[in-house]
């Protein structure tokens, strides 16, 4: 064996080692290839999205030749819901305070109008709280309201209100002579109900309003050149100077109705 070992001659091949790494599709086109996947991608989500929607009612299921079912009409809109109290409190304070005054000015126009028709009762009475009875005036008396003003608005409760009415009105009897009435004051709750609308809650509490003591203006005499701006629109009376030395005059002007009556007007 010694022989045959040494007759054999071992033969070393060199090996490409770079031939065994794997090889590598070239980069550039698995890039084109990737762009591509995602262009077709996404004109074939673009094709999808365009398509119209298929109706899946039994209209749209029909069979050919067969008339669509038409579904039935739409129940007709109920009619408007009530205001929820919480809503009504969601309102501006200072809305609701206007629509409370106007309504209790309303209400003092009716309520102390007498006309004799049947149509001032009838608007009356649905002003006043169901159960209240209804002015009982004499035949021949007729009331007409002059003026009303609401001269405070105060909340008692949430959604309930006073309201204090003034009122002047003119009275005439059988001679159909006209007389003004003192100025009255009409003190009327309010309440909004569930439906957003005031109503009044009992008969109004009544006082005859006192004028105020008078203020004096301390009128004093106007110096010449200031009373000769005046002399054309009537009489000076007298005036009061102010802090920037203009004058405040006080002069008894005759009106379109040919009724004398004190104006004041300012100096240059």
């Amino acid at each position: 064996f010694r022989g045959m070992e040494q007759d054999r001659q071992e033969v070393y091949e060199r090996i490409p080692w770079e031939s065994l790494e794997r090889r590598h599709p070239d980069r550039q086109w698995l890039v084109i290839a990737v762009a591509g996947a995602v262009a077709v991608a996404s004109l074939a989500y673009s094709f999808i999205r365009s398509q119209p929607v298929v109706d899946p009612s039994p209209a749209s299921l029909a069979a050919p030749g067969m008339p669509p079912t038409i579904p039935p009409a739409a129940p007709p809109a109920p009619s408007p819901m009530v205001v929820a109290e919480a809503d009504l409190f969601a309102l501006d304070p200072e809305r609701l305070i206007d629509q409370v005054a106007a309504h209790a000015a309303w209400f003092a126009t009716e309520y102390f109008s007498v006309d004799g028709s049947e149509e001032s009762r009838a608007v009356l009475a649905s002003l006043l709280p169901a159960g209240v009875p209804m002015p009982q005036a004499p035949a021949d008396i007729r009331v007409f309201v002059d003026w009303v003003g609401v001269q405070s608005v105060f909340e008692r409760s949430a959604l309930t209100y006073v309201v204090e009415v003034l009122v002047r009105s003119l009275v005439a009897g059988s001679d159909h002579v006209f007389t003004r009435q003192p100025a009255r004051l009409a003190t009327v709750e309010i309440t909004i109900g569930a439906d957003g609308r005031p109503r009044v809650t009992s008969p109004p509490s009544m006082a005859v309003l006192q004028a105020p003591s008078q203020h004096s203006m301390g009128l004093v005499a106007v110096p010449a050149h200031i009373a000769g701006q005046f002399a054309s629109s009537g009489s000076v009376v007298g005036g009061v100077q102010q802090p920037d030395g203009r004058w405040m005059v006080v002069i008894m002007s005759i009106g379109p109705d040919g009724v004398t009556r004190p104006v004041s007007a300012s100096s240059s």
